[in-house]
């Protein structure tokens, strides 16, 4: 490690305490930089071993940036810190009172902090980095700690998306971006040769034996093809899912990029956003659909949006073996007849159904809305991705889907 920084007292500090050091100064900087990907970041320094500092520069890029607009600051902090102007014995006496990375003229340091960082009193140190402001001397020491601890990722975790501000709102949109999309997938009864099959070809082994004086040698060996499932996302955007509406709505746009899924959002009635979510830039994606769905926030009408659904585009195909994903309040104008008739013709057609209903977060949630109690008789799995955790079982539940089951959601009494 002394080869790959030279200058740094690095020798004697251990590499989990360096990563969580640098992650924690980007964090102050801006970049939400989790705990969990320092320790990311020293397993790839531990599996690599880098011995020049581009290499370094790279590991770190890879594992501690999770968006491309962080690039500027991020170079800017590794700069500093991987070429001497920051020393890292500084973190010798706790993360909890870190420095500022504008650092201060050198008529205003002491001649102990030039020596250590390697300046003469004559060098300032410059820096162009735009971390956040020093902590006071004066703040809570166990306040500073626990803000050194926790990054802006985690303090949103748990919260529900309707409480979120709009800078919160902007990390969970590049959250979402993030998340795995893993298919449900489908078992074919066919088979094809694999290496590490589970059924063994008697007629494959017995021809090639024959190479071999009649001794099998070379067992040959198959296994049934799996294939993706088609994903179908039909998410509400009536005025009662205001706040979740647009979160789900880069959620979709991921699962059309990824999973090649089907879209369509309703409110008074059925929209199809599959196309105008596949378009490459996001913000002329949002744009297509937000033009496309002229009922967005207006009232909800599910049964007949279900209904158009399976009218027009379930019973052509769409919806046959499908996993059908609904991300509804269960908030009904309508009779709720019409909605449980149209949900069992669903789930004839469909192979998986997941509710997603934010309110089910609430410990006295009942599915007692008349809607909502039509349509459980039918779904086979109910979450409610009412957060970024919940939204991870909402993903979760999504690649589980591969088999169907025998017994629907339970009704409460």
């Amino acid at each position: 490690m002394s080869t790959a920084w030279p200058g740094l007292p690095v020798n004697d500090l251990p590499l989990a305490q360096i990563c969580a050091a640098f992650g924690h100064l980007l964090h102050r900087s801006g970049i939400p930089v989790t705990p969990e990907r320092s320790v990311r970041f020293a397993s790839a320094i531990e599996l690599v071993q880098p011995t020049q500092l581009d290499e370094l520069y790279w590991l770190a890029r890879v594992t501690l940036m999770s968006d491309n607009d962080q690039a500027e600051v991020f170079d800017r902090v590794f700069q500093h810190v991987f070429h001497g102007i920051f020393d890292f014995a500084d973190f010798r006496r706790g993360l909890s009172e870190p420095e500022s990375l504008s650092g201060l003229p050198a008529g205003e340091r002491s001649s102990g902090e030039s020596k250590k960082s390697g300046e003469s009193e004559s060098s300032p140190r410059g820096t162009n980095a735009t971390p956040g402001p020093p902590i006071s001397d004066h703040e809570d020491e166990s306040d500073t700690s626990v803000l050194a601890a926790m990054s802006v990722q985690e303090r949103v975790n748990e919260r529900d998306f309707s409480t979120l501000t709009l800078d919160e709102l902007a990390l969970i949109r590049r959250l979402v971006a993030q998340l795995p999309l893993l298919p449900p997938l489908r078992t074919r009864p066919r088979t094809q040769r694999a290496r590490k099959g589970n059924q063994l070809d008697l007629r494959a082994t017995l021809r090639a034996s024959h190479r071999t004086g009649g001794d099998p040698i070379r067992l040959i060996k198959r296994s049934h093809i799996t294939k993706p499932r088609r994903v179908v996302l039909i998410a509400d955007v009536s005025g009662s899912m205001e706040p979740y509406a647009r979160i789900y709505l880069h959620l979709m746009r991921g699962a059309v990029q990824a999973l090649g899924a089907e879209a369509f959002v309703f409110a008074t009635h059925l929209t199809r956003l599959t196309r105008p979510l596949a378009t490459s830039q996001p913000n002329l994606a949002y744009k297509k659909a937000a033009d496309a769905a002229k009922d967005w926030s207006g009232g909800t009408r599910i049964g007949s949006s279900i209904k158009t659904f399976i009218d027009d585009f379930g019973r052509r195909g769409i919806a046959r073996g499908a996993v059908v994903v609904i991300v509804s309040d269960g908030w009904e104008i309508e009779d709720p007849k019409i909605l449980a008739t149209h949900m069992a013709r669903l789930s004839r057609l469909s192979h998986h159904i997941i509710w997603v209903n934010p309110r089910k977060a609430a410990d006295s949630y009942q599915p007692l809305v008349g809607g909502m109690a039509a349509a459980l008789p039918y779904v086979d799995t109910f979450v409610s991705g009412h957060s970024m955790n919940a939204l991870n079982e909402v993903m979760t539940a999504i690649a589980g889907a591969s088999e169907r089951r025998s017994h629907r959601y339970p009704t409460r009494s």
